[in-house]
């Protein structure tokens, strides 16, 4: 009797061991099941990988996406549903490792930039402008360019010219009061001046140690004559529609914070209710787009879901993310209509989310 009870007990031991064993520890990889989101090394180039039968989605229906994306100029497309890769494709000669510009889907970088050091103490996005670069750093009257905010920069709507996209204090003259008047341009950058100022360093420094290192990201910022691109691979474009789905959480990390994601990604102002902080929602009421102040009725991108948020560049470069079904999708490339290469929302988007919806329905 004894003994049938001391051996309970050693088995009762063993099975607890085994439990324990098996708990997370920070520096063992768990291993996940398929609706865990998962998150790829910083370190190394693995990334978990589903096929796209294994989602059950249809498989006739990828090579028409395929074949429209080789037609529109893409040089790369992904799928990631859960942070695994469902889809990869490379073309025209690109390679995993080649770095590509992101145009102004880029923008969205600046906005978690900005949104890091506020959380840090470094700047209010409702404080103005001038108390972070000083006055004088606009055309416009002083009583004018007192009124400017971070935020106004983030939701387009500083009331500064949009005449000339050259960032420079000539172009900057006043049109409107800020917050009366949304208009997409190049002013934003100045957000790059308020975070570099503010942490007594510069942007790609800040950015590089706040944001980009902590996911594992490659890429640069190439500082050109009119407008600050950053380039990378499209793995690394990924990761950070990845970070945004997470509400920029990564892993076990915090790096953006939460309110202030989420704030990002719902409409900032009422004057174009498809605009955060240079975030474009999906599934509003109406739009603006660039270049003109008319308002269009109904959703951004019709055939996408409704709670789509996304990065948009000029040329078509693209991150979608989609809360409902744990998805992004990346599309890096050239102009899918050499003849309108547009600075932001296009025709492709509806074009290319019809040819999603017949694979992953």
């Amino acid at each position: 009797m004894i003994g049938t009870k001391k051996m309970k007990l050693t088995n009762l031991l063993f099975m607890l061991l085994i439990v324990l064993g098996g708990c997370n520890k920070d520096n063992e990889p768990q291993p996940t099941t398929d609706d865990a989101m998962y998150f790829p090394s910083n370190t190394d180039a693995t990334w978990e990988t589903k096929s796209v039968a294994d989602m059950g989605w249809n498989v006739s229906a990828v090579q028409a996406l395929k074949d429209f994306l080789v037609q529109k100029h893409s040089k790369s497309f992904m799928i990631l549903v859960n942070g695994r890769i469902v889809m990869e494709e490379y073309f025209n000669e690109h390679t995993q490792s080649a770095t590509w510009p992101w145009n102004s889907a880029g923008k969205t970088l600046v906005s978690a930039t900005t949104g890091i050091a506020q959380h840090e103490g470094l700047i209010n996005i409702n404080n103005k402008v001038s108390q972070y670069l000083g006055t004088g750093w606009t055309s416009e009257p002083i009583e004018k360019e007192n009124l400017i905010t971070p935020r106004h920069l983030l939701t387009m709507t500083s009331g500064i010219s949009d005449e000339s996209n050259l960032v420079i204090k000539s172009n900057l003259t006043y049109l409107a009061d800020a917050g009366t008047r949304w208009s997409y341009s190049n002013v934003f950058q100045i957000l790059m001046d308020v975070v570099a100022e503010a942490s007594n360093q510069d942007f790609e420094t800040y950015f590089n140690a706040k944001l980009k290192n902590k996911i594992g990201m490659d890429g640069f910022w190439n500082k050109g004559l009119i407008f600050t691109i950053y380039h990378s691979s499209t793995r690394s474009m990924a990761r950070y529609g990845l970070l945004a789905l997470n509400k920029g959480k990564w892993k076990n990390e915090q790096i953006i914070n939460e309110n202030y994601f989420t704030e990002s990604t719902q409409t900032s102002q009422n004057i174009n209710p498809s605009y955060g902080y240079l975030w474009w929602l999906n599934g509003k009421t109406s739009y603006m787009i660039p270049g003109g102040q008319t308002v269009y009725q109904g959703a951004l991108v019709p055939n996408a879901p409704t709670d789509m948020y996304a990065a948009m560049g000029a040329e078509d470069q693209r991150i979608y993310v989609v809360p409902s079904k744990n998805m992004v999708v990346i599309r890096m490339g050239d102009a899918s209509d050499p003849a309108n290469p547009n600075f932001a929302v296009s025709g492709f988007d509806n074009d290319l989310w019809e040819k999603i919806n017949a694979v992953i329905k």
